[in-house]
């Protein structure tokens, strides 16, 4: 079975991804982007530690491998330019992005460096094409289950992440009973959240929304939950998450240790809610 090839960042996924790699009896060999994956996490794999400019060692590493599939994963937070270091075969694939997509928001980079790794041979796969429990079937898996208000938050959400999404700014946002609390930006999901416990009504918690966006690579970035975020919601005053499942043939949000997730929001009193977006705004007015 050929090697599967792994750009892995940050966080726990890369790793998840390669069990389930393993599982299969597929070989997997990981680039480690220096500074976000942690090579000890790493011992059991073959793997190469490589600074994120270093385009053409990356590519070296994983042409070396024999890895014709790669899959990017994890969190790498976005250098500035003038940090990059970009090597020699890293400045051509600036000339063949454009400046468009490097300095444009994180999917319109994503999406080139999914088409420069095509080009250069490459089969890019979504992680959830090798670790297919990433993500959620629609439903209500939790004790606690949204109301009628909370809906009303979650629409409101929908359509605020939504423009967010198509702006390629964010993924997903803070509502409390119709006010909008907080967008994602750059600092990530549980940064956006810890900003809310300060910004608070009295009354029943917000709801974090945490969806696709509309325009994005289903390959790559795609909106990530797990107990750090159930936690994190929790602590802010919180009384639910709802995000995107999979539907028909369409990609939603992964849940990283989706029993983890799903007891402790149970612990905490929180629902999660997977849904379909679409369908919420035209059912308005019902609960799930």
């Amino acid at each position: 079975m050929n090697t599967l090839g792994l750009i892995a960042g940050g966080g726990i996924m890369p790793l998840r991804v390669a069990d389930a790699a393993r599982r299969s009896g597929r070989p997997v060999f990981a680039v480690l982007i220096e500074g976000f994956a942690d090579p000890r996490n790493w011992r059991e794999w073959p793997h190469e530690v490589v600074r994120i400019g270093a385009v053409g060692r990356i590519l070296g590493a994983l042409r070396h491998a024999g890895a014709r599939q790669v899959v990017l994963a994890g969190r790498v937070a976005r250098p500035s330019f003038l940090s990059l270091r970009l090597d020699g075969e890293g400045v051509r694939l600036l000339a063949r992005v454009g400046r468009k997509a490097m300095f444009g928001g994180d999917d319109a980079l994503l999406t080139a460096i999914v088409a420069v790794l095509r080009e250069e041979g490459f089969e890019p796969l979504g992680a959830q094409q090798i670790f297919a429990a990433l993500l959620m079937e629609a439903g209500c898996p939790t004790r606690a289950q949204p109301d009628a208000e909370a809906m009303e938050d979650i629409r409101r959400g929908i359509a605020v992440a939504r423009q967010l999404g198509l702006a390629d700014a964010g993924q997903g946002c803070v509502v409390q009973q119709g006010l909008v609390l907080a967008l994602e930006a750059i600092e990530g999901t549980d940064a956006m959240i810890a900003r809310c416990a300060a910004l608070a009504r009295e009354g029943p918690g917000g709801v974090l929304v945490k969806l696709v966006k509309p325009a994005q690579s289903r390959l790559v970035d795609l909106p990530v939950i797990g107990p750090d975020t159930i936690r994190a919601a929790a602590a802010a005053g919180l009384r639910g998450v709802a995000i995107e499942a999979r539907w028909n043939n369409h990609v939603g949000t992964i849940v990283l240790d989706r029993e983890s997730t799903i007891s402790d929001a149970d612990a905490a009193g929180l629902f999660l809610l997977a849904l379909d977006p679409s369908r919420i705004l035209q059912d308005e007015g019902t609960t799930p």
